[in-house]
């Protein structure tokens, strides 16, 4: 299949990152978030658009300030900084920049001189966001500049003879109303991009890779929570390998109301999958029983539910591959980038020990796709909007919010308590428009 167009946003730790990949795929062209040190060489090499060059905390005078490749400069892509990405590409080419006496944070105006580029179509003045301490104060040979503020000179530049730009605001963020009209410029009409990032070719490309990496004879075990990430793994893996799926479904007693049956009655029942349930809800109390410490009460569970996984997995004849729910966001923030150079913000449950504990490989189809691109597969692999739509819900359950011991009547009231709220925020068409219930 041929390899969909690329946009390489080079991440120099911005707070924003993530969300210029969200605001890229949106206009449905596949990007990845890449570290500092990326060689240019390791661009040329795919179907590369265009490259983006993130904001970030560092002064680019700064002894450690990072840096990209001087060489992605010269692959002849267009090339968009923005912010500290901007102001990496002006030192880098020639220009010079320096601290401010004053930060410069909030909404101004742009007054626009020349609306070229990623400027195009754009008003003589509009309103953007700034974020930043140090400003370009001289661009190199053959830059010029296209906008300004009352602070700014340089708020936004281009090169004369190659494709590279710069905007020292950040477009990518609601409080600058265009900056979604700024970013179509450069991925349509400054990189030619053609939007062929569609869920059809998305979902037939994690197919293909499946298939590849598991071969034609090893079966593949998937640990259904009855959330959105599983149920899609799961339902892609079906399309993918078939029969050589088998899921487990370990029902730890800890569950909202119904959620054991809708996971049995949707994987079972309606796809016909091959699911192991298993009841492990008398262990499950069994092992908290008089726990107060919530932390203490997560240990027990995520070591109760390794043992009841392993004793299932262990009917699952010639099973050798693991398939997990984890998305873009979990790799990127465990540090687990595909590259290995992302500050790692947090632990994640689907990029732990469980896999090496089992003896399995790992299987992450969706490990490229943020939250909202995967409820499309999920709608598109014809999944019901129960779970594509559902909330996220924690690996522990009903447990985290139980205060003390837990109890069979206190989980039923809370459970009980539980699905009249989201059949009160169900009804009131209220339920989509909020992120956790």
């Amino acid at each position: 299949m041929t390899q969909p167009e690329f946009i390489a946003i080079i991440d120099f730790g911005s707070q924003y990152s993530q969300l210029i990949a969200r605001r890229v795929r949106e206009n449905h062209v596949f990007c990845e978030l890449m570290p500092p040190d990326t060689p240019a060489a390791a661009l040329r090499d795919r179907n590369l658009k265009g490259v983006i060059l993130s904001g970030g905390p560092s002064s680019v005078y700064a002894d450690a300030a990072p840096k990209c490749d001087a060489a992605i400069f010269d692959l002849g892509a267009p090339v968009l900084g923005i912010c500290y990405g901007m102001q990496v590409t002006c030192a880098t080419l020639g220009g010079a920049v320096k601290a401010t006496t004053s930060r410069e944070y909030g909404r101004v105006r742009l007054r626009v001189d020349d609306a070229t580029g990623p400027l195009a179509h754009l008003p003589a003045e509009t309103t953007v966001w700034m974020s930043h301490a140090d400003l370009v104060t001289e661009v190199g040979p053959n830059f010029m500049s296209l906008a300004k503020t009352d602070n700014c000179h340089f708020a936004a530049v281009r090169h004369q003879q190659r494709p590279i730009y710069g905007v020292q605001f950040h477009p990518e963020v609601t409080h600058t109303p265009l900056g979604g009209q700024i970013l179509r410029n450069f991925l349509f009409e400054v990189c030619g991009c053609r939007g062929d990032w569609r869920v059809e070719t998305v979902i037939e490309t994690m197919c293909e890779a499946a298939r590849a990496q598991v071969g034609p004879d090893a079966r593949v075990i998937c640990g259904l929570s009855g959330g959105v990430d599983s149920s899609v793994v799961a339902a892609l893996l079906q399309r993918a390998i078939g029969e050589r799926l088998e899921c487990i479904f370990v029902d730890n007693g800890l569950l909202r109301a119904n959620e054991a049956d809708l996971v049995e009655t949707t994987f079972h029942g309606h796809f016909g999958m091959k699911l192991r349930v298993a009841d492990a809800r008398d262990r499950f109390l069994t092992a908290l029983r008089g726990v107060s410490d919530p932390q203490q009460k997560r240990m027990i569970i995520g070591n109760e539910f390794v043992e009841v996984f392993r004793d299932e997995a262990r009917h699952v004849p010639d099973a050798h591959f693991l398939a997990q729910g984890t998305i873009y966001p979990d790799v990127i923030e465990s540090g687990h980038g595909p590259h290995g150079q992302s500050a790692m913000i947090k632990a994640h449950h689907n990029v732990g020990g469980l896999p090496e504990q089992l003896g399995f490989k790992l299987v992450e189809p969706l490990r490229m796709l943020f939250k909202d691109e995967v409820r499309v597969v999920g709608e598109a692999l014809g999944l019901p909007d129960d779970l594509v739509w559902r909330h996220p819900f924690p690996g522990p359950g009903l447990a985290v919010r139980v205060i003390g011991d837990i109890t069979p009547e206190r989980l039923g009231m809370l459970r009980t308590a539980d699905a009249i709220f989201l059949e009160e925020l169900t009804s009131a068409g209220w339920y989509r428009k909020v992120s956790q219930a």
